[in-house]
């Protein structure tokens, strides 16, 4: 599991903001800027973080779903950061995705055999194939044949989301962003979705970021988690390390913000409370962008940018506090 399918070096994404009349120079929204971190063969990197901190920006950069602005995406060792369309074509193959909202995702005017069909169409599998790969990845994700001529307003949100997975298998990819797929799913159905993630992965040895606001679901489903605060990485080691010994202060007020069903522990916890607001991503602050939250900031936190450094074995952070 440590050999890297995906490298991330450097990378940023850039938005224009449109200008109003007065103002002269453009400006930009920094969704993800100077960020590097693999993801191995066979694991699941979760990847966790406030709104708006660049968690699917990321992976739909990773994609190329969005042009990167700069820095380099290698796909099993191939550079695909400036490749073509055309040449991309069969990256695409290797790269799905499971989409948020199954509601939205999916066609409501195509039935569940059109639905799955339609990429494999688009890589030129046979129509016998085709209908074999259907009827067996139906199964897989807990439907039946008599799904097939169903459309998705006949189904609920998991099972709607079943066959967004389904989709996502079709064509066998080697790497698959989950891009919050249980945020918009009753809690009864997320672990469901959860468990059939996991042993599809154990059953075809796929490679998933995981991306989520569920700090709990991320810790049930990722080998790594990395954490994300305001277009930066600020964190990333192993799932059960992180839990029991984050270390940014970011980390530590997400950490403590995970609910507890029993409220006598609950009352007894040291939470750690942030104040004010997430700066702006067109202006983020100098040195070190939590600073204005952070309660640990230092003399040196105000003008130089910590970098994510290894501080132990597979656990890095980007602070100056920590050492």
């Amino acid at each position: 599991m440590n050999e890297p399918l995906i490298e991330i070096r450097n990378l940023k994404k850039y938005f224009k903001v449109k200008n109003d009349f007065f103002k002269s120079n453009d400006q930009y929204v920094k969704a993800v800027d100077d960020i590097s971190f693999n993801i191995n063969k066979g694991e699941t990197l979760g990847l966790v973080g406030e709104s708006g901190c660049g968690k699917s920006t990321i992976g739909r950069t990773i994609t190329r779903l969005y042009e990167p602005t700069s820095g380099e995406i290698i796909f099993d060792g191939n550079n695909i950061s400036n490749m073509k369309e055309k040449d991309l074509k069969k990256y695409r193959k290797d790269m799905q995705i499971i989409f948020q909202d199954p509601f939205a995702s999916l066609n409501p005017y195509m039935t569940v055999c059109d639905i799955i069909n339609e990429p494999l169409e688009m890589f030129d599998m046979s129509k016998k194939d085709r209908f074999d790969i259907i009827y067996n990845l139906l199964e897989k994700v807990g439907l039946n044949k008599d799904d097939m001529d169903r459309y998705p307003g006949e189904f609920s949100g998991g099972q709607r989301q079943r066959i967004g997975i389904a989709r996502a298998l079709s064509v066998k990819p080697k790497f698959i962003l989950c891009d919050e797929p249980t945020s918009a799913l009753d809690v009864s159905i997320q672990a469901q979705v959860i468990n059939l993630l996991k042993d599809l992965q154990d059953e075809f040895g796929l490679t998933y970021l995981f991306i989520s606001h569920d700090l709990s679901m991320v810790n049930h489903i990722s080998h790594r988690i990395g954490v994300m605060y305001l277009g930066k990485l600020v964190e990333i080691t192993k799932s059960d390390r992180l839990y029991k010994n984050p270390l940014h202060p970011y980390t530590k007020a997400l950490l403590s913000s995970i609910p507890i069903a029993d409220p006598n522990l609950s009352k007894k916890r040291n939470r750690e409370i942030l104040k004010g607001d997430v700066p702006s991503p067109i202006n983020p602050p100098s040195g070190c962008r939590f600073k204005t939250r952070c309660k640990y900031k230092i003399e040196k936190c105000e003008n130089i940018e910590p970098e994510l450094r290894e501080l132990e074995e597979g656990h890095s952070v980007a602070c100056h506090v920590v050492s």
